[in-house]
């Protein structure tokens, strides 16, 4: 669906996006416990979907891992934000996350057959 280079640029910047996240997350969050934890988390994403960009083809199962992992966290948000549990201002959180984790599911590469791999590898 989407060209390989696309596929690349879109990896790197929502990578590069977790990393960035991290510190004003952390800082604007610090009261909440869990939010350092859950970042940590992020920033190891990040860097999976960094390496990822360089070969997205290799990288399906985490690039719709990804995607599916952010549209659980938004869903669980907006759950959370519908029964008042968080604050309403994270409800920025669940639009983002969710924005997220579709493009990645939609980023991911096709499932290639064993007749593609194998000719696109002769032995």
């Amino acid at each position: 669906m989407f060209g390989e280079r696309t596929q690349r640029v879109v990896l790197t910047i929502i990578g590069v996006l977790f990393l960035a996240a991290v510190i004003p997350g952390v800082l604007f969050f610090l009261r909440e416990p869990s939010v350092p934890m859950l970042m940590s988390l992020y920033v190891a994403l990040g860097v999976f979907l960094l390496q990822a960009a360089r070969d997205p083809g290799a990288n399906r199962s985490l690039i719709a891992y990804a995607g599916w992992a952010n549209v659980a966290h938004a869903s669980v948000m907006a759950v959370q934000e519908y029964w008042h549990v968080i604050a309403p201002r994270e409800i920025a959180g669940v639009v983002i996350f969710g924005i997220v984790g579709v493009i990645l599911i939609a980023l991911a590469p096709a499932k290639q057959s064993a007749k593609q791999v194998s000719t696109a590898n002769p032995a």
